[in-house]
Parts: structure tokens; C-alpha cells; sequence
């Protein structure tokens, strides 16, 4: 069965890195986990290493081991052998870019599909939708496309934020989400405040965090509570 903990955010506030997501972690991950596996490739002004350094006392906390792929001489065996998958935050398109590289955007597809837990924060969010078109990054790279893991049916926006900070001119999360539904009529947007979490449980899912997500239509907006469990097929109704 699909497991998915789609996060918007590393930090939320003043918090610590992922300090406020244990027990969005916790949901799901269980003890048949020993080692989870980190893909860093979102990472642009560090190293692979030190980004590494920074996720794995995270895990070690809640009792997990962590490696990244990076380590690796094959990244394509390192996930096809993974018991777990993380997938940390930076920018998407370098993410996209340095997955496809390593020939592991259908691997990923398949090993999700086949149970494998897959968790993701801010670009490793964006990168589990159909396409990282609803990303907040900027393009540094291109990738050779725009197609992602495609294991939610809808899109994602993570750090979402409504409105405008006094004094700024242009368009705000809800306008430039509005203008992808102009484009793209039949798709849907579920946009995620920092702190939040979509927790995917086979064809269910919830909001996790003390902050409702929204989902954007062409038609019409609609809030998804916190806490509230319904089916993915509702996203896309």
C-alpha cells in the first residue's frame, strides 16, 4: 500500500530543522524500518555531505538510521534496495535534474507503488506530483522535463502563504495559482502552509499540523481541516 508523508516545509517558526514534524515522521515510519535512505540532491549552495550531516540526527532521534544516496556508487541499486525514502527541500529543478541523471524517476515511481514509505519536504514534496510546474523555485537548471515521480494525482504547493506583505507589487500564491488553472483547467492544486503535511495512506489522506490546506480549482477553493481524513480521488472532484 502507497505511504507518503508530503511535508511543505523543513522548519516551521523558529523551530529547529524538522524539529516540528516527529510525529508527522512518526506516522510513517514503523519498525520494520532500520535505515532510511536520503536523496540531497536539492541542495545548490552546500555540499551532499553536509546536507546529510544536518537530516540524519533527525532520524537517529526517532530511533533511524540514515544514509544518503549520494554515499553510493549506484544510486539506482542504493533506492532499489531502500527500506525508506526521504527526499529533502532546496530547488526542484536542480532536485529534477540530478534525478533524472541517475535514472531514478520511474525507480522511485515504482518502488512507492510497491509499498516502499516515501517521505518529502518542500522540492522533495513538489517532486512526488505529476510535474514540479506548481513549484516556488526558481529554474537554475533545466530538466530534461517537467515530469516528476507522479505519486499523488494532483499538484502540490508547499510554503504556501496567503495574501501579500504590505508594499509588494506582485502577484500573490493565490493569483499565480490562479493563473496555472487558467492554463491547465482540469488539474487541481493542494496548497500546504510551513508546519503542514499531506499523509498518504493507500487512496486516503489527511492534513497533518495545526494548519488547514486548501485546495485550488478553477472554479471554486476549498479548505481541507486538519485532521480530517478523505479520499484522494476528492482532490481532483
Amino acid at each position: 500500500m502507497k505511504q507518503l508523508l508530503l511535508m511543505s516545509s523543513s522548519r516551521k517558526g523558529n523551530l529547529g530543522y524538522l524539529e516540528h514534524a516527529d510525529e508527522q515522521l512518526n506516522t510513517i515510519l514503523s519498525d520494520k524500518i532500520k535505515r532510511v535512505l536520503f536523496i540531497p540532491y536539492a541542495g545548490v549552495s552546500f555540499s551532499f555531505d553536509d546536507y546529510e550531516k544536518m537530516v540524519r540526527p533527525v532520524y537517529e532521534r526517532l530511533g533511524y538510521e540514515l544514509v544518503s544516496v549520494h554515499q553510493f556508487d549506484n544510486a539506482a541499486e542504493a533506492v532499489a534496495s531502500a527500506d525508506a525514502l526521504a527526499v529533502g527541500g532546496g530547488n526542484t529543478f536542480a532536485l529534477l535534474t540530478r534525478l533524472y541523471e541517475n535514472k531514478l524517476v520511474e525507480l522511485v515511481h515504482e518502488r512507492v507503488a510497491d509499498g516502499m514509505p516515501y517521505m518529502g519536504w518542500s522540492a522533495g514534496t513538489n517532486v512526488a506530483c505529476p510535474t514540479i510546474r506548481t513549484t516556488n523555485d526558481m529554474p537554475i537548471v533545466q530538466p530534461p522535463s517537467f515530469s516528476a515521480f507522479n505519486l499523488v494525482p494532483f499538484q502540490i504547493n508547499p510554503h504556501f502563504i496567503s495574501g501579500k506583505p504590505v508594499g509588494h507589487n506582485g502577484e500573490s500564491r493565490e493569483e499565480r495559482l490562479g493563473e496555472f488553472l487558467v492554463m491547465n483547467p482540469k488539474e487541481s492544486v493542494v496548497a500546504i502552509p510551513e508546519g503542514t503535511a499531506l499523509y498518504v495512506q493507500g487512496d486516503q489522506a489527511r492534513i497533518m499540523g495545526e494548519f488547514d490546506g486548501m485546495v485550488f480549482r478553477q472554479d471554486k477553493v476549498e479548505t481541507l481541516a486538519s485532521g480530517g481524513e478523505f479520499p484522494l480521488s476528492q482532490i481532483n472532484g
